[in-house]
């Protein structure tokens, strides 16, 4: 065995462990200096601050939950039923502005359609058509026909206001009032002369682009909706017959119980039997589309008078291309909202009887809107009867400007 001085011992990689201690050594007293340079550049007082404040957060926000609970627990009762009648009101609120916006783009479409395809309105060879739309109450249209002037006369003379007094409805009460007729078939002719000759004496005819005939009853209903709706902003617009007796301030009150409601169909519902056999009146010719025979119609308002709300009649106009046509234009009409969320609203003051009929009604708090005979289908001779109606159905000529909607 050799004798000699000892080497220094290597690690398996070449490196001497003296070079490893002296490596860890220095590597310890620089991460030292690092760590005390870092703290010192932390301000002390900053952090106490920092660190209060967001304590006092703290405190604050624990002690506004145990406000809030403990007033939760008093007024939970009051306030729950207050939260749901808000809330209530709110939806309602929210889902008639959304109708309404539906409305106006649904108005918007049917106006480029109209200035592409020609509008519902009858104008004069030359005349402007468009005008911007009015904003009002109701339009009610009041159907005739060319051979209807002693009943459009009985009319002026008894419950509808004409000449100023028909400018100032519209402007104080936002209620627009027009004799409702298209045009004939030879247009220009002697009977749409004569519509013209009195129109210009009464200023109290809305014309439209439709060629009048007795069936074409449901042509004219439709043309009617979408015409008016294109020329007045009105929250309802009313179809009635001209045969038919209406008190203006019963039916404004009505319709403004109705005012915040979306989609409401309005006026005296039936439901009468689908005639199949020809020859008799309102014959159904596609009866077989109602099921076996011996069925009833589906639920309709009457066709003397009902009310549809601005986003019905709108709905009307932009669809009146594709919505089928009966031979009984009520039963059209309501043919045309089967199957959309509709309201039908059964109001019963505008299907009252003539004399004596009205009379009770009146008597026992119930004023009639609107009065006829059912066995007519109207008034009965309504041009000599209409004055003898208005005498004692009527609700006095100053209720309409004493009435407020």
């Amino acid at each position: 065995m050799k004798m000699g001085v000892s080497r220094p011992h290597k690690v398996g990689n070449g490196v001497s462990t003296r070079w490893v201690s002296l490596f860890c050594i220095a590597s310890f007293f620089l991460g030292v200096l690092v760590v005390n340079r870092f703290w010192a550049a932390i301000d002390p007082d900053k952090m106490d601050e920092e660190a209060s404040s967001l304590e006092k957060h703290q405190s604050i926000s624990l002690q506004s939950a145990v406000n809030c609970e403990k007033k939760g627990d008093t007024d939970e009762a009051g306030d729950i039923f207050s939260q749901v009648s808000q809330t209530h009101d709110v939806i309602r609120k929210l889902d008639k502005t959304i109708s309404a916006l539906e409305v106006q783009l649904a108005a918007a479409r049917a106006s480029k359609s109209d200035n592409n395809e020609g509008s519902p309105v009858f104008t004069k060879p030359g005349s402007e058509s468009f005008e911007e739309r009015q904003k009002v109450f109701f339009v009610m249209g009041i159907m005739t026909a060319f051979s209807s002037r002693k009943r459009r006369d009985s009319i002026r003379e008894t419950w509808m206001p004409g000449g100023d007094e028909l400018k100032k409805l519209e402007t104080e009460k936002g209620i627009i009032m027009r004799f409702v007729i298209g045009h004939s078939a030879s247009t220009g002719g002697v009977l749409d002369r004569a519509i013209d000759a009195e129109d210009v004496k009464h200023k109290d005819f809305f014309r439209l682009n439709h060629i009048e005939g007795y069936h074409e009853l449901s042509s004219k209903t439709q043309t009617y909706f979408t015409a008016a709706v294109n020329k007045w902003d009105a929250d309802f617009y009313i179809k009635v017959d001209d045969d038919v007796h209406v008190n203006l301030g019963m039916v404004g009150s009505t319709l403004a119980r109705h005012r915040s409601k979306p989609r409401t169909y309005i006026g005296c519902m039936k439901s009468g039997p689908v005639l199949a056999h020809q020859g008799v009146k309102y014959h159904e010719p596609e009866y077989w589309k109602f099921g076996e025979e011996g069925n009833k119609y589906f639920r309709h308002a009457t066709g003397q008078i009902y009310a549809l709300s601005k986003d019905l009649a709108t709905y009307i106009s932009v669809n009146r291309h594709i919505l089928h046509r009966y031979a009984n234009e009520d039963v059209s009409l309501g043919s045309w909202f089967i199957g959309l969320d509709v309201q039908h609203i059964d109001e019963r003051s505008l299907c009252c009887g003539t004399p004596p009929d009205c009379e009770w009604k009146a008597q026992a708090g119930n004023p009639c809107a609107a009065s006829f005979d059912w066995s007519c289908s109207g008034i009965c001779k309504s041009v000599e009867r209409m004055e003898e109606v208005h005498q004692r159905c009527g609700e006095g000529d100053d209720a309409i400007w004493h009435t407020s909607f």
